[in-house]
């Protein structure tokens, strides 16, 4: 009898491309990958519009859904609209009241409107705000893995992450997250899985606990 194979859709973080997820690989007899694109939004669309319109590319029964960082955020928008077999949130927040201080401070003074403009053009502060590292050393990685530069993306998806009005805790979310992570920084956090010395970044440089670890996490 041939075993079921579970669907694994694989979502980026902000202005990420699929790429971050190059090193994640689950047993193939078990699992199947399926890495989802970043898409522009329509003018004026809301977070839950986007999430239900990128749900399209859902193309299985009782997936699993894993997002990181603002990709995080997405998914669990989308498990709104679709039945899930699992939701995974990695490097990323469950609530409202999980983002940093700086985030809050940016949605009170409405800052984050100032911020999109030099993001665009300037890849070391784009990575800086989607990575929480600066990158002269690692620009070549980096521009690998930025990739989505649209200016209204960009503004779009900032406003969306500091406005995010979620305050109820998706029950069934399984949250894993990095100790040194500096973007969404652990102390903000609830419950969830630590990941030591993890960075926000820790999908990169950190894929050996995730191939040894998501098939138990994903099965349980």
């Amino acid at each position: 009898m041939n075993q079921e194979i579970i669907h694994v859709y694989l979502m980026p973080g902000m202005a990420a491309n699929p790429s971050i997820f190059d090193n994640i690989s689950l047993p193939k007899n078990q699992f199947q990958l399926h890495k989802l694109h970043w898409e522009i939004p329509i003018k004026n669309e809301s977070l839950g519009d986007y999430a239900l319109r990128m749900t399209k590319y859902i193309k299985h029964e009782q997936v699993v859904l894993l997002g990181v960082s603002f990709g995080g955020i997405l998914v669990q928008e989308m498990s709104k609209h679709i039945k899930l077999r699992k939701l995974i949130v990695v490097s990323s927040v469950k609530t409202k009241y999980e983002l940093p201080k700086r985030f809050k401070i940016l949605k009170a003074t409405k800052a984050y409107k100032l911020l999109p403009t030099q993001l665009a053009s300037n890849l070391d502060l784009l990575a800086k705000f989607a990575f929480g590292v600066t990158i002269k050393k690692r620009i070549e990685l980096y521009k690998k893995f930025l990739s989505v530069n649209d200016k209204y993306y960009l503004d779009w998806s900032i406003e969306q992450v500091v406005n995010w009005n979620q305050t109820e805790i998706i029950p069934e979310a399984i949250h894993i997250h990095g100790e040194k992570d500096l973007v969404f920084p652990h102390h903000c956090l609830g419950d969830c899985i630590t990941i030591k010395g993890g960075t926000h970044i820790m999908i990169i440089d950190r894929f050996k606990w995730f191939n040894k670890n998501l098939p138990q996490l994903i099965l349980d």
